[in-house]
């Protein structure tokens, strides 16, 4: 559920905008929407027919009549047929990863974070769409020092992929100032967000891969750093509640406030799977930060949100998942 009983008065979603609806939280949101009765558009530019992991996210929502997917490049197609009669837009198109953002596919990078949203935001201003909820990141805080982060804390991104995340919200919210432009924004600050369907790429996916298969498991750096993970359940949660509570606005943290070392991870997975991992030790990448942790206290006031899933449910959870043969992938 979006918000606790005890929280914050809520609107009903009537029709959404789901951008990356093909990718790891967007297909998450855009099945739960669905779900709900909402009748949401999904727009991707990875194409299901040519991608099998846009066709595996989006298997889910195969059947659901009020779910239509659009194979389109927001930084190329018209945007403003999408938005017709949408009360809330979902941004979570974009490119992710720090390590491949050093280099030449920096130009990615800003061309669908930053370029893109720049023309998503002119869009909503013209077709009159009332909210935008946009994921952003906790990278952009850099380093945690001391405590866990606040939205107030100075930014400090400590690499490219995190600079484009900070010029993604900082650019909606500074669209959502002017005199014409009638979209509240709430830019959503994820933690580590973890759970079935995630990247292959990410910490956690590598690490039930390493214990179900018994392939080495890569770890960059000492195992030391530390991370808030957030069940992507609760992500969801939070990102409707940002969507359908009228008070939401600005920046806000969604994770637990608490983290754990990826070592604590690696003894968890081998608990939830039953199975040692063979560590191959690599060196630090850069814009690695040793520690990330939220304050939630914005999320608690603002959307009544608190997480629900601890580390090793979500891991069982995620498990099983990746256990499961994958059906309706391209051919």
């Amino acid at each position: 559920m979006a918000a606790s009983s005890s929280g914050p008065a809520t609107r009903r979603v009537q029709r959404a905008l789901v951008t990356g609806s093909a990718g790891f939280i967007g297909s998450h949101l855009a099945e739960t929407l669905a779900r709900s009765g909402t009748t949401v558009i999904g727009v991707d530019r990875r194409d299901p027919a040519t991608d099998r992991t846009a066709a595996a996210n989006l298997t889910s929502l195969h059947g659901l009549p009020s779910y239509t997917h659009i194979t389109a490049d927001l930084a190329t197609c018209a945007i403003d047929p999408l938005l017709i009669d949408a009360d809330v837009v979902f941004h979570l198109a974009g490119i992710p990863g720090v390590r491949p953002s050093w280099g030449p596919r920096f130009v990615d990078y800003v061309n669908c974070n930053i370029f893109a949203t720049q023309r998503l935001m002119e869009s909503l201003t013209r077709m009159h769409v009332p909210r935008l909820v946009v994921a952003s990141s906790s990278s952009v805080y850099g380093a945690a020092v001391g405590g866990p982060s606040v939205e107030s804390d100075p930014p400090h991104p400590v690499s490219p992929y995190a600079v484009t995340k900070l010029a993604e919200e900082q650019l909606c919210l500074a669209h959502s100032t002017r005199s014409n432009c009638p979209t509240r924004v709430v830019a959503l600050r994820y933690f580590t967000v973890y759970g079935p369907r995630q990247r292959p790429d990410m910490f956690t996916h590598r690490a039930l891969e390493a214990a179900l298969t018994g392939q080495p498991l890569r770890l960059y750096g000492n195992g030391h750093q530390r991370r808030d993970f957030t069940y992507i359940d609760d992500v969801v949660s939070a990102t409707m509640a940002a969507a359908t509570t009228p008070e939401a606005q600005g920046v806000i943290n969604v994770g637990g406030g608490a983290n754990t070392s990826l070592l604590e991870v690696i003894n968890a997975v081998k608990r939830v799977v039953g199975s040692d991992i063979h560590i191959h030790l690599a060196g630090p990448n850069d814009g690695d930060v040793p520690a990330t942790r939220a304050d939630p206290s914005r999320a608690r006031q603002l959307l009544g949100w608190q997480p629900r899933v601890e580390l090793h449910s979500g891991l069982h959870h995620q498990m099983l998942a990746m256990a499961q043969p994958v059906h309706g992938t391209a051919a």
